[in-house]
């Protein structure tokens, strides 16, 4: 049995290490051997390079911990019930360091009865990281929209446009041959071409 330590932040700007030195003491409560998984993501998208990666490594019988719900998840109700079977079909166990119901694994009925409480809180508490990240995002576009902030876009790189169109033009590339040489998406090649 391991403990998987899985910390996330939602930008580079924010320390996602933050919590990971008390988690990896936390984490010495239930074995000596830890492995952190440490990234800069946000939590809406259920892909995740860290995340993907430790359910991947993780075995049978090992522990998930995370410091909070919102940590492990701000996904659509869809996506959390994809991630939680991930999780169930690895044989994990999830650890939430905030959430103390989840700390003591039992047998038994009292086991069977703390599954289901801590189930039904792990959902609830997701629910509500979800909602909190809808509301803040609106937040923030209604503040922008009354401050009168009208967004440019990212700009269209035309030296790189021109070079798609030069390589569209020789016919001696695939459009994926020529996103690999330019270093784009297939999408912006097949939308060159299209405007050509």
């Amino acid at each position: 049995m391991a403990v998987r330590i899985y910390v996330r932040a939602s930008t580079k700007d924010q320390d996602a290490e933050r919590a990971l030195d008390d988690l990896i003491t936390f984490s010495k409560s239930y074995d000596n051997q830890y492995r952190s998984y440490v990234e800069n993501h946000t939590g809406t998208k259920l892909e995740r390079p860290e995340l993907t990666r430790l359910l991947e490594e993780s075995e049978q019988g090992d522990i998930l911990l995370v410091e909070s719900v919102d940590r492990l998840s701000r996904l659509s109700q869809d996506d959390f019930s994809t991630l939680k079977q991930r999780i169930k079909d690895k044989g994990l166990r999830l650890v939430v360091a905030d959430l103390p119901t989840t700390h003591a694994q039992q047998n038994g009925m009292t086991g069977e009865i703390m599954k289901v409480i801590n189930d039904m809180l792990i959902d609830l508490l997701a629910t509500m990281a979800k909602l909190d990240n809808d509301k803040r995002r609106e937040r923030i576009k209604q503040g922008l929209e009354r401050s009168g902030y009208k967004p440019t876009g990212k700009k269209a790189d035309t030296a790189k446009h021109e070079r798609i169109k030069a390589l569209l033009a020789t016919g001696a590339m695939t459009k994926e041959e020529i996103s690999k040489a330019v270093d784009c998406g297939i999408a912006t090649v097949y939308r060159i071409a299209k405007e050509s």
